[in-house]
């Protein structure tokens, strides 16, 4: 079967907003938000992508993917986040930068040179995001995620990853001084807008809603 960059980047696209974003009943409206596309475009490519057996959809109903469409979805997640591990660990990348960098990288087709590159990194479980990575049989660690949001004030918590991996996003995280492994206090909740004054690092920090929908954290 022929499988263009083009379509692995919608295969993605649709594990991303199905499993990872917890989007129902994702549409061609939402798919074509996500990837900054029309809806006429996505109609096309969704149509082609029934016609090689790797989406189920109806006009006007729901995508899903088939087994075909979602292993290949989770090789391209499994390269994409082991590309942003080496760039980050090895090649002096910062964590905003790896992602373009690595969505180049995810589609080359060697599976010798991933097998090679998870050994080489010595098989790790998370990205520099703090994201899963899958091993090669598609299975990877299962968390129930919690947002910084869904705490209370006086908690405790540890940031383990974040759900906006845009290069703004993550820059303005470096800015505030919190990493992956950062311990916060929930100092306050303001009821008027749901921001945050949080503590961390001997620091304190107002924070919006946006920003703490956007970080996971383990309660301690």
């Amino acid at each position: 079967m022929n499988i263009t960059k083009n379509i692995e980047d919608y295969l993605k696209a649709i594990y991303n907003l199905t499993y990872e974003e917890n989007v129902k009943k994702l549409g061609t409206n939402q798919l074509a938000d996500f990837m900054g596309l029309t809806p006429a475009s996505v109609s096309v490519m969704i149509k082609k992508m029934k016609d090689k057996q790797l989406v189920v959809y109806e006009k006007y109903g729901k995508i899903e993917l088939t087994k075909s469409g979602h292993d290949i979805a989770l090789k391209l997640i499994r390269k994409h986040r082991l590309w942003e591990t080496f760039l980050h660990q090895h090649m002096n990348f910062s964590w905003d930068e790896v992602h373009e960098v690595a969505h180049q990288l995810e589609h080359i087709h060697s599976p010798k040179l991933i097998k090679e590159l998870d050994n080489f990194l010595g098989n790790p479980k998370r990205d520099p995001h703090g994201d899963p990575i899958p091993d090669e049989k598609g299975e990877f660690i299962v968390e129930t995620k919690i947002p910084l949001s869904g705490l209370m004030a006086g908690d405790f918590c540890r940031l383990v990853s974040v759900n906006d991996n845009s290069a703004v996003f993550l820059k303005y995280v470096t800015q505030l001084g919190l990493a992956l492994s950062s311990e916060i206090e929930i100092l306050e909740i303001r009821e008027f807008d749901a921001s945050m004054l949080i503590s961390y690092d001997g620091k304190k920090e107002n924070v919006s809603k946006k920003f703490a929908e956007s970080i996971y954290v383990e309660k301690l």
